[in-house]
């Protein structure tokens, strides 16, 4: 008798009334972020991008940049920003980028366009010849080597795409 009850309350009809939920206010959310907490910015040229993607940041990597972002601009007060690759890249009108940003998971990557150039040559290889990168770990951001490498990089024919 159970069994049959159900059965027929199973096949009963009746008409469900759907209750919306009421919707969120539409608020400008936070870019997404890529493999390591690289955040997603769109290609743009200026200020702005760069600062949206420093923004974005996880964790003490926003510190990392902003200082970093800082340092360049103390070094190379005409520098040039923009994002492209979902990277910060600072560089120079009419002679190209010198350096570009990317956030990893457990460090900011500083490649340097003609890195082996630079005295001392930052230590982290790359396939490029010309390309030496720096990675900064938490705690790590040595400013004094950094602001002379940004000032010898700023100061070489930079890297154009």
């Amino acid at each position: 008798m159970a069994a049959r009850r159900l059965t027929s309350i199973g096949n009963a009809k009746t008409k469900a009334t759907r209750v919306s939920k009421p919707r969120k206010a539409v608020t400008k959310a936070s870019p997404a972020r890529l493999a390591g907490g690289n955040p997603q910015i769109a290609k743009a040229d200026g200020d702005a991008p760069v600062e949206a993607y420093i923004a974005a940041m996880p964790d003490w990597k926003r510190d990392v940049g902003r200082r970093l972002d800082a340092l360049i601009a103390r070094q190379v007060p005409k520098v040039k920003r923009a994002v492209k690759w979902n990277s910060p890249f600072y560089g120079i009108d009419g002679q190209g980028w010198f350096l570009a940003l990317h956030c990893f998971q457990h460090y900011v990557k500083v490649t340097f366009f003609r890195g082996a150039s630079l005295r001392p040559t930052p230590p982290g290889p790359s396939k490029n010849k010309d390309v030496r990168y720096a990675d900064i770990r938490e705690g790590e951001l040595d400013e004094g080597q950094m602001a002379s490498w940004v000032k010898q990089a700023a100061g070489l024919p930079g890297w154009v795409p």
